[in-house]
C-alpha cells in the first residue's frame, strides 16, 4: 500500500462521516466552507459568493497553520481571523496540491476530535 492509498481511504472515511452528519457527500469546497464556518462562527441564511470565498480562505489558512505556512495575526471585531503568511507554498501539480490540502484537512478534523 502506498501513502496515496492511505490518504484516499482516510479521505473517503471523512466524506462518509460528513455525509452521515449532513445527509449529503461534501466535495472539497464544501468541506473548506464548513471549516471556515466552524472557525468563524459565521452562520447566516444567505451567504454571498464573496463571504463564501472569505470563509474558504479562513479554512485554508487554518488548516495550513500547523505546518507553518500561516499564523493567526488577529481576530477582527466581526470575529473573523486574519492570518499572516509565513512561507511560500510549494510548487506542486494539481493532484499534489489536492493531496496536500486533503492531508491538512484530515489533520484538522483529527485535532477537532471528529475523526
Amino acid at each position: 500500500m502506498n501513502i496515496n492509498d492511505d490518504l484516499t481511504q482516510r479521505w473517503w472515511n471523512l466524506e462518509a462521516k460528513l455525509a452521515e452528519k449532513f445527509g449529503k457527500k461534501p466535495d472539497m469546497e464544501a468541506i473548506l466552507f464548513l471549516i471556515g464556518m466552524q472557525e468563524t462562527g459565521f452562520v447566516q441564511p444567505k451567504i454571498t459568493k464573496e463571504q463564501k470565498q472569505d470563509l474558504m480562505h479562513v479554512a485554508v489558512c487554518t488548516v495550513l497553520t500547523p505546518s507553518g505556512y500561516y499564523e493567526l495575526e488577529k481576530t477582527d471585531e466581526d470575529g473573523f481571523p486574519h492570518f499572516k503568511q509565513l512561507k511560500e507554498h510549494k510548487t506542486l501539480s494539481l493532484a499534489e496540491q489536492e493531496n496536500f490540502l486533503k492531508d491538512h484537512i484530515l489533520f484538522y478534523f483529527e485535532q477537532q476530535g471528529f475523526i
